[in-house]
């Protein structure tokens, strides 16, 4: 269990220090990647439903507008707290986020490009991809979110962190998936609370902001960080686009989920760890395939299933290959995609 929970935290730490655990690597891996989901989601597009018309406008707010502030985020047992400036200037958008709690832990984004700095070992991780967080959430261009979630919009404004709010629930038509409660404030459309609940209605995450300033109230020379980099070593984290079928994973999707990303990094030892991130819109997924050496299975989470909050994970071995799922759903959904992957080596029969 110790491991597990672990695990968990490592899925929402940005980096670790440069001697990762295998299975560090590859939470570490998904903590710098999972956000890549996230591309141009469109505002305004005629053919959208009203459920994705109202997180696109949540997601432009989050993007195209000033707004700084302090949220917290709670995962089943855990809490963690962050500071965020974003700012958007004739270069684009610029953000920074300082973990407030624990490791001390930056991110600054320009753009697509992301730092994660890692003051206790003066290391700067680039990512080159979007790396949409809180207040957004909208993952890709969500078209077919209303196939799959329901709007309900509140008819009393809610108060957070001194903003009056409009609630909505996003209620899901399955079982694969969870539901939301979201406040927006009425006038910018930025998203101030999200709470992810389970099938019994229960809250198992939620982040909201404590503290919020908007617009003129914003400075900009909060973006500068405030670690001395100089000298620090500095490592852009390789990737690869791979085609996931085409080496041989036949991989069904649940209902309304689509391939994202799938990509191919090298960890420590150098052998490559392959990641499929899958989305609905809302709700990702990622599944890291990597090969299994009996030598190391203690360094491997459990087989099976397991969970924290709204973050599950669920773990087997397909062939020589070890494969390892996690995502913000219910662990059944985990469970029902891994255990309908098959791997086909060339010439072969089905593994």
């Amino acid at each position: 269990m110790a491991k597990q929970v672990l695990a968990f935290r490592a899925h929402r730490h940005a980096v670790r220090e440069g001697t990762l655990s295998r299975l560090g690597v590859v939470f570490m891996l998904l903590a710098c990647t999972m956000a890549a989901a996230a591309q141009g989601a469109q505002a305004d597009d005629p053919l959208a439903g009203e459920v994705t018309r109202f997180l696109q406008q949540t997601q432009q707010a989050a993007r195209n507008s000033d707004y700084s502030g302090v949220f917290t985020y709670q995962q089943g047992a855990s809490m963690q707290s962050s500071r965020i400036v974003h700012v958007v200037d004739g270069t684009g958008e610029r953000e920074r986020l300082v973990i407030l709690d624990g490791e001390p832990r930056e991110f600054i984004r320009h753009n697509d490009t992301v730092q994660c700095l890692v003051p206790a070992k003066e290391l700067v991780l680039i990512e080159k991809h979007r790396m949409d967080r809180f207040p957004g959430v909208l993952l890709g261009e969500g078209h077919h979110l209303d196939d799959h979630y329901t709007l309900r919009l509140g008819k009393h404004p809610q108060r957070v962190a001194g903003h009056e709010c409009v609630p909505a629930e996003i209620l899901p038509q399955d079982n694969l998936r969870y539901g939301y409660r979201f406040c927006v404030d009425p006038e910018s459309k930025l998203l101030i609370k999200a709470q992810t609940i389970d099938d019994r209605g229960e809250v198992v995450n939620q982040i909201a902001f404590t503290s919020l300033q908007q617009g003129s109230e914003v400075q900009a020379r909060e973006l500068q960080s405030s670690w001395d980099m100089r000298g620090w070593r500095t490592v852009e984290l390789p990737t690869k686009a791979v085609d996931v079928a085409g080496l041989g994973w036949r991989v069904a999707l649940p209902p309304g989920f689509v391939h994202s990303t799938q990509i191919s990094r090298p960890m420590k030892s150098g052998k490559p760890v392959m990641q499929m991130v899958l989305t609905d819109g809302l709700a990702a997924i990622s599944v890291f395939i990597e090969q299994f050496h009996p030598a190391q299975e203690s360094r491997l989470m459990p087989k099976g299933a397991a969970r924290n909050g709204a973050m599950s994970i669920y773990g087997t071995r397909i062939g020589d290959h070890w494969l390892t799922a996690i995502g913000e759903v219910p662990a059944d959904t985990l469970r029902q995609l891994v255990e309908h992957i098959e791997y086909v080596p060339p010439g072969g029969a089905p593994q």
